[in-house]
């Protein structure tokens, strides 16, 4: 084991990377010769994984993991990931040691140009490429949109969709979307950022805006058209009035709201509504009689 001494007062900046290629170790963090990044930005450079910490590094040979503590950093390209203590898990392959798993521990922060991740722990599987949080306070940031659970984040690097459970709750905009689960999917924008695609929510159900509040045990949040479809025991209310049903159409741009039985209209069960006509305050009851 090489244990690295503590520098009092100073960051070491390990400019020799956590792959420790020019200690002629010859790690790797880009297996079959893959960019791999936590936060799903493989696009944003390539090169080795530059560390600095407070504390120093300790490499266990037998354990085959390299551990970096206090105020740990690790960057590359523009990603960038933060962390009381950051450790890297290795293997031998091909007589050279690459990095397979990357494991952040307490006051994780993954960051690029564009999009914030963070959470109490963080687990990158560069095989996979998922990096999962957990902890309190989890939140992953886009400039327009804020996802956040109570159990767990994961962002799918190659398929650029991130994973809310428990207690999920996306923001874009004035809009508020809620879910057990909640798969929010995004699209390749200028410059390699996320761009929202749609959202797929699984177990209570809402969306609300500034007018509307929706609920149903399932429904896809479109970002593009601004359209949610919601199905089972959906429910629309605004203000007073309430529409229940089976499926429901709600066009978020023009505030239209369409809601069937069976998703056809033409099913055994009926719409039914609660509508309450709206109070005149300007017209007593006994003006009303004056008036007869």
């Amino acid at each position: 084991m090489i244990a690295m001494p503590h520098l009092a007062r100073n960051t070491m900046k390990l400019m020799t990377t956590l792959l420790l290629a020019s200690a002629a170790v010859g790690f790797s963090a880009q297996p079959n010769g893959a960019q791999a990044n936590p936060l799903g930005l493989a696009q944003n450079g390539g090169g080795g994984l530059e560390v600095e910490s407070d504390n120093g590094i300790e490499w266990r040979r037998n354990e085959q993991v390299l551990i970096a503590r206090g105020n740990a950093v690790a960057t590359r390209g523009t990603s960038r990931v933060d962390a009381d203590e950051l450790q890297a898990l290795y293997r031998d392959r091909d007589g050279n040691s690459e990095i397979y798993r990357i494991i952040a521990i307490g006051n994780v922060k993954l960051s690029s140009d564009t999009d914030v991740a963070e959470g109490d722990k963080a687990v990158y599987d560069i095989d996979d490429a998922v990096v999962v949080l957990t902890g309190d306070n989890l939140k992953y940031s886009t400039p327009t949109e804020t996802l956040t659970a109570r159990d767990s984040l994961e962002y799918w690097e190659t398929e650029r969709v991130a994973i809310a459970r428990g207690d999920a709750v996306a923001v874009a905009e004035d809009r508020t979307l809620r879910g057990d689960v909640l798969t929010a999917r995004f699209d390749a924008a200028e410059g390699g950022a996320n761009e929202l695609s749609r959202i797929d929510g699984q177990g209570n159900v809402n969306i609300r805006t500034a007018t509307e509040f929706v609920v149903g045990d399932q429904g896809v949040y479109d970002a593009k058209t601004g359209i949610v479809t919601l199905t089972g025991s959906v429910k629309i209310t605004r203000g007073e009035n309430q529409l229940n049903g089976d499926r429901a159409v709600v066009d978020l741009n023009t505030g239209v709201s369409r809601l069937t039985a069976d998703g056809n209209g033409g099913g055994k069960t009926r719409v039914r509504g609660l509508l309450v006509p709206q109070k005149d305050e300007n017209n007593s009851p006994a003006d009303a009689g004056a008036g007869n």
